[in-house]
């Protein structure tokens, strides 16, 4: 068979097309990754040869060049949704229309599956495992597929399965005219594209971005947040930093110091006169010194409740700190901002962003602000104790983390605003009888210091 029996221009229905331009067409092969379709070059590689599986494999480029989006499409989605968690969804959504034509999708497969599950499952690659599952279901690669992720991680099999089970259940809700349906919706994106593949890429994408379920309890609740409306899946790891460049600040008019009382053996006042019994360097005299604001860390996430006047009043009380704010968005990939500097060391926002409703990056932005902290300075976290992950769920690994972080680094915690500026101009450590106010990361310091 030559390449002149392939003609993707006689292809007829698309309600999207802008711009009609030939296509051409390249010798490929029945293997995984040497058949494809360009739609924005329109370039189609395909087998020539006159085999059974070399026509569904034309079969399925040339499905390709009559419903998947284009580009602009696309990019549209990439804020919300995994790139390879689209492309795998629209290869599912290709199959599926396919078998729905009575091709015969069994034969979608060149030998290499097996393997290929098995070194995914051996590396521990959940979220490929997910998406290339999605790929391969429906045809003849997926039991091969799934033997060999059974060889490497047999525990993810129950997972895979209910993945499985909600992706058909989406598709089997449409028809194949509307599966296939190039006409643009309200959004103006191609309806059938939007309405399949891209609802089964964001349920992929907040399962590939989640801690792969491996006790009965963790499936049960990943189960649920497959379902429409669901809670996301636990991540068991923190969400990316991402600083509010937006943010404005003005400078104030004048840098405002704390004066800090310290124990000395010399001075003009007797401020701590038990001193001159119990301090082998009777160091019962005061001094005070000037020293830099300190700094602060404030959890703004919805369990917090904090008080936008409180908050203002704090940075005009210590303008030469260094304040930052912080609060996820759940499931958000990095679109919107979840740290903002409120307070600059003699700067200060014109305004103060509200939180995202989640935690998410409470270990990053210790980790970020203790890299600014100056010398032994105070540092403050206004926090309930309340660690979550990326998908604001509690996590026991990343209530440690912040734990050893405030023990380390002698991180002083108060719960509201109001205690901030006390704890700034207090050289006092944290309280260990104070601890139970803080959540599950005062509970982890009470373990700790073994209380």
């Amino acid at each position: 068979m030559t390449s002149g029996v392939i003609f993707p221009e006689l292809l007829s229905g698309r309600e999207d097309e802008k711009i009609l331009r030939p296509w051409t067409v390249r010798e490929g092969s029945t293997q995984r990754g040497s058949a494809s379709c360009n739609l924005a070059e329109r370039v189609m590689e395909v087998p020539f040869g006159s085999s059974a599986q070399a026509r569904v494999v034309r079969a399925h480029e040339l499905m390709h060049a009559r419903v998947s989006p284009h580009v602009e499409h696309l990019m549209k989605a990439l804020d919300e949704v995994s790139p390879r968690a689209l492309e795998c969804a629209e290869e599912l959504r290709v199959n599926t229309l396919l078998a729905r034509l009575h091709f015969d999708v069994a034969l979608l497969k060149d030998g290499t599956e097996k393997i290929g599950g098995r070194r995914v499952a051996d590396a521990g690659e959940w979220s490929e495992a997910v998406c290339f599952f999605m790929a391969v279901l429906g045809t003849g690669a997926e039991r091969e597929y799934l033997a060999g992720i059974r060889q490497g991680r047999a525990s993810w099999l129950p997972a895979l399965r209910a993945v499985r089970k909600r992706a058909l259940a989406l598709l089997d809700q449409q028809s194949t005219p509307a599966l296939a349906s190039t006409r643009f919706d309200d959004e103006g994106l191609p309806s059938g594209y939007a309405t399949s593949t891209l609802a089964i890429a964001r349920m992929l994408t907040q399962t590939l971005e989640a801690r792969a379920p491996t006790t009965p309890e963790e499936l049960r609740a990943f189960r649920r947040s497959l379902e429409l409306g669901g809670r996301r899946p636990a991540t068991g790891r923190f969400a990316d930093l991402v600083f509010d460049a937006s943010l404005v600040r003005y400078a104030t008019s004048s840098v405002g110091r704390i004066r800090r009382p310290r124990a000395t053996m010399t001075g003009t006042t007797l401020r701590y006169p038990g001193r001159l019994l119990t301090d082998d360097q009777r160091r019962a005299f005061t001094q005070r010194r000037s020293v830099h604001g300190g700094v602060v860390v404030i959890d703004q996430s919805g369990s917090m409740d904090l008080d936008p006047q409180a908050l203002s009043e704090l940075l005009r009380a210590a303008p030469n700190s260094l304040v930052v704010g912080y609060s996820h968005r759940p499931g958000d990939r990095g679109s919107t901002p979840n740290a903002w500097l409120l307070c600059d060391r003699g700067t200060i926002a014109s305004e103060c962003p509200s939180g995202n409703v989640g935690n998410g990056v409470d270990g990053p932005v210790l980790r970020w602000a203790l890299g600014q902290r100056t010398g032994n300075e105070p540092f403050v976290w206004i926090t309930d104790g309340q660690v979550t992950d990326s998908h604001d769920h509690p996590d026991v690994a990343l209530t440690l983390e912040c734990a050893n972080l405030v023990r380390r680094h002698r991180i002083r915690m108060v719960r509201d605003l109001a205690g901030a500026s006390r704890a700034l101009r207090s050289g006092r450590p944290q309280s260990p009888a104070n601890l139970a106010a803080f959540g599950r990361v005062g509970h982890q310091l009470r373990e700790i210091v073994g209380m």
